[in-house]
């Protein structure tokens, strides 16, 4: 059969290809920062990283996972209720929860895990799930694997939120899901009045943190800390592989009830090895450095204020942002993907964004900022878009 099958999946393929829409993988082979070198010898400035702290080649972090290898090897080849549970785990679990002011917390094997076993254990065909319509794609496919019932509100739209609740009032249970930090637009939920309709109507809420944490807020506590809500949001899930470190690893922080359930029922943490040692102990001294000072949130709120104004004044389309995302909209997949290309040539790495990534019709490049990069960097990207945008003819 394979041999039918593999037509089909050439022609596939090339509509994807024809249509503008592949995507090739460049290779990097330095660490992750903000100069990094890709295979083919060119050196170039990473402007679409999600190491919003510039932690990614930290040498207290490296230095952290180096010392763990030697006290507790390598990986642990089980799950943790068998035998993957170490100290670490257990002390970086208690880390994340007091950052976030929570009560307890869960370990994955990344966030999107954390999303995939957050609500089926939680809810049932009696509940409801209300989800924001741009919510990550772990979202959405952790709720599909739940059987509550499912609303959806149009992004950030507080009406229509008010609107899904009042028809959510059927079911026993309702929880509000939505991103912290919205991925590919880079504006932040309105969670204060999220959490003001939420008491209404009797509801729980459920941040997805990957995008704003160690980003917004004063200290990088994320949006509980931007709207004064820490301590009071019932579930927040979030990453050690952006902002905190960028390797691998997610979490699921909140009611200690919450916690203790997903322990027993939560299928990706029941059934996956536990993270490797060295990066529990590499996130335990990120905790500890992101408590000690403040320094890299404030340098990357400088960078990204910088970085923004510039773009708002050379005249590109931007998508409102309160993070460290600028979403330069371009509209059209080839064109993000030819301006990318050219942007590489200037020594600025950026990749273009279109469907089925965002809608069709909003096709885009995403910029990060990072406390990684120096002015001189955000200069250079600057004059790059401005040369290219106007190359390209999308600039005046």
């Amino acid at each position: 059969m394979y041999n039918e099958y593999k037509k089909h999946l050439d022609s596939t393929l090339n509509e994807i290809r024809e249509a503008g829409l592949f995507k090739n993988e460049r290779i990097i082979v330095s660490p992750q920062g903000a100069e990094i070198e890709l295979n083919t010898g060119q050196k170039v400035l990473n402007f679409c990283s999600n190491n919003y702290l510039g932690l990614s080649n930290n040498k207290s972090l490296i230095a952290a996972a180096k010392s763990s290898l030697d006290d507790h090897g390598y990986g642990m080849s089980s799950v943790r209720f068998i035998c993957g549970t170490t100290d670490l785990h257990k002390e970086l679990e208690k880390k994340i929860a007091e950052f976030f002011n929570t009560e307890d917390t869960i370990l994955y094997a990344a966030c999107f895990d954390a999303n995939g076993g957050v609500f089926e254990p939680l809810l049932s065909e009696e509940d409801a799930i209300i989800s924001d319509s741009l919510n990550h794609a772990s979202i959405i496919d952790g709720v599909r694997l739940c059987k509550a019932q499912r609303y959806r509100y149009q992004n950030a739209d507080i009406e229509d939120l008010e609107k899904q609740l009042q028809l959510a009032q059927a079911q026993r249970f309702r929880l509000i899901v939505t991103d912290g930090v919205f991925s590919m637009d880079g504006n932040v939920a309105p969670l204060d009045r999220i959490f003001d309709l939420a008491n209404k109507y009797n509801a729980m809420i459920m941040v997805d943190e990957s995008h704003s944490a160690g980003v917004v807020g004063n200290t990088g506590r994320g949006i509980t800390e931007l709207y004064d809500l820490k301590g009071k949001i019932e579930i927040i899930t979030g990453t050690l592989g952006k902002a905190f470190g960028g390797a691998i690893g997610g979490f699921t922080t909140g009611k200690k009830e919450i916690t203790d359930l997903l322990r027993q029922r939560s299928r990706p943490y029941l059934f996956s090895n536990s993270i490797p040692p060295l990066v529990a102990a590499a996130g335990i001294r990120m905790i500890e450095m992101m408590t000690e000072t403040n320094t890299l949130q404030d340098k990357l709120h400088r960078n990204s204020d910088y970085f923004i104004s510039g773009m708002k004044k050379l005249g590109f389309d931007l998508k409102p942002t309160k993070s460290a995302i600028c979403a330069v909209m371009l509209y059209d997949a080839k064109l993000s993907q030819e301006f990318a290309a050219k942007l590489l040539n200037e020594g600025i790495y950026v990749i273009g964004f279109y469907y089925p990534v965002v809608p069709k019709g909003q096709a885009r490049i995403r910029v990060q900022l990072s406390a990684g990069h120096e002015n001189e960097h955000l200069d250079k990207a600057l004059k790059a878009f401005e040369k290219i945008g106007k190359e390209l003819g999308v600039l005046k």
